[in-house]
């Protein structure tokens, strides 16, 4: 008995490194994360759902070519990161657009088309910084040396349950500044904030 006790630090650490390591490397700002914020705080947390689970399936979708070893391929490919860069870098744009010209909450109205899923599933697919950081954290840790199989298994099962929580919880900080854009000059200057941070991001990860 007291020897399976001794042994549950070290069974348990490996788990809570590989959750350590994906709210370090994965929950960091960047271009998926700030733009499920910005668009949160532009359009509030139901007609911004749809965006984020396109975020949210695309991000898995990522960590499954990572896991597969599509990403390495695609990679491989002469001009293949620049392609995909340049995909990312055009649509953020056109979101960090239409996050900046969002009106103010009251002004609304149902007219005002939110993000899609489809735009959403583009941009996680499309971000440099999702395949880099799912690669370090798939590749950098280990949960169960004895077996690669069982390890892999595992080790998707948690990053995905790490994706929704991530985004999720960068929803609700989006959203949370929705008391803050019913007053016209507070919106605009919040709404192009996000908008700046979310381009900034985006470039920094593409040079990175």
């Amino acid at each position: 008995m007291e020897n399976s006790v001794a042994l549950m630090p070290e069974f348990w650490r490996p788990f809570l490194g590989l959750i350590l390591a994906s709210l370090v490397i994965m929950g960091s700002p960047g271009p998926s994360t700030i733009s499920v914020t910005a668009v949160g705080a532009a359009f509030g947390v139901r007609r911004s759902l749809q965006y984020a689970c396109g975020l949210i399936v695309g991000t898995i979708a990522v960590l499954l070519m990572v896991a597969a070893g599509v990403v390495a391929l695609v990679l491989a490919i002469p001009y293949g990161a620049r392609l995909i860069g340049a995909i990312a870098a055009v649509y953020i744009l056109y979101l960090a657009y239409t996050i900046a010209m969002a009106p103010p909450l009251q002004e609304r109205s149902t007219k005002t088309a939110a993000p899609s899923f489809a735009g959403g599933f583009l941009l996680a697919i499309a971000n440099p910084k999702a395949y880099f950081a799912i690669a370090a954290v798939f590749a950098g840790t280990t949960v169960i040396a004895e077996s690669h199989g069982l390890d892999a298994a595992v080790k998707l099962l948690l990053l995905s349950f790490m994706i929704v929580i991530i985004h999720l919880a960068w929803l609700v900080a989006g959203v949370s500044l929705a008391r803050l854009l019913r007053d016209p000059m507070s919106s605009r200057l919040i709404n192009i904030s996000l908008a700046a941070a979310l381009v900034i991001s985006t470039f920094i990860a593409l040079l990175g």
